[in-house]
């Protein structure tokens, strides 16, 4: 589904990414893992077209991404939840969910305000309380919610489980499954290794933005050498 090859991007005159290369097929969870500053994020922008690849091909179903704007490059199917959460704070559940819909590609059941509202119990209680009145769970589950409702083939999640407290990122970690259940091909951003050991099925590791281990997330699990070689803190 997608595809990154020989990947360079800068900040400014700083060298970021070294020619990154990796996939994500029908219906997988792909993790990057890192510590900080690996630059798993950077990744996911570039991705994204938020941050323009030096070098390099980004190709999703076979057309190519890199150099395409954002907004260009989520019409072709590929959904981004920030970091940053970045809702609406004046904008209520409802209002907020609408922001983000678009229609869904011939075949494809559309994502609804109401099938979204099972997946998120928690936020069909808050449906018109405004966004900046939310804890930051809730502020996570909307972001994936409004993006969701844009219908996207794949997901794109940068460090879904920072800052939120351990039930929280159960649930995360539960709807990411219940989402993997559907078919929908995920790829995210991540430095929690029992969060992206529950979601993902394959992982690349970075450090300093190059591509040291790349494996079944199982193996990488199993692997105490591995894990505290590049994961450990």
């Amino acid at each position: 589904m997608l595809e990154v090859a020989q990947l360079h991007a800068h900040y400014g005159r700083a060298h970021i990414l070294h020619g990154l290369s990796f996939h994500v097929g029908e219906g997988e969870v792909v993790c990057l893992l890192g510590r900080n500053g690996a630059g798993k994020s950077t990744s996911l922008k570039a991705v994204m077209g938020l941050l323009r690849p030096s070098t390099g091909r980004v190709r999703f179903r076979g057309q190519e991404l890199a150099g395409k704007p954002p907004h260009a490059i989520a019409r072709s199917g590929l959904g981004y939840v920030p970091e940053e959460r970045r809702i609406f704070a004046e904008l209520t559940v409802l209002e907020n969910l609408e922001v983000g819909r678009r229609p869904a590609a011939p075949g494809l059941r559309p994502w609804t305000v109401e099938r979204l509202f099972e997946l998120f119990p928690s936020l069909a209680a808050l449906r018109h309380r405004p966004g900046g009145r939310m804890s930051g769970g809730e502020q996570q589950m909307l972001t994936i919610a409004r993006t969701l409702m844009g219908n996207p083939s794949l997901l794109l999640l940068d460090e879904p489980s920072e800052g939120l407290a351990p039930v929280v990122v159960e649930r995360i970690a539960a709807t990411l499954q219940a989402l993997k259940a559907e078919g929908l091909s995920i790829l995210l951003s991540e430095q929690n290794l029992a969060f992206a050991g529950a979601v993902a099925d394959r992982a690349y590791i970075l450090e300093t933005g190059h591509i040291r281990h790349e494996g079944p997330m199982r193996e990488i699990m199993a692997d105490t050498g591995l894990r505290a070689r590049y994961l450990s803190v």
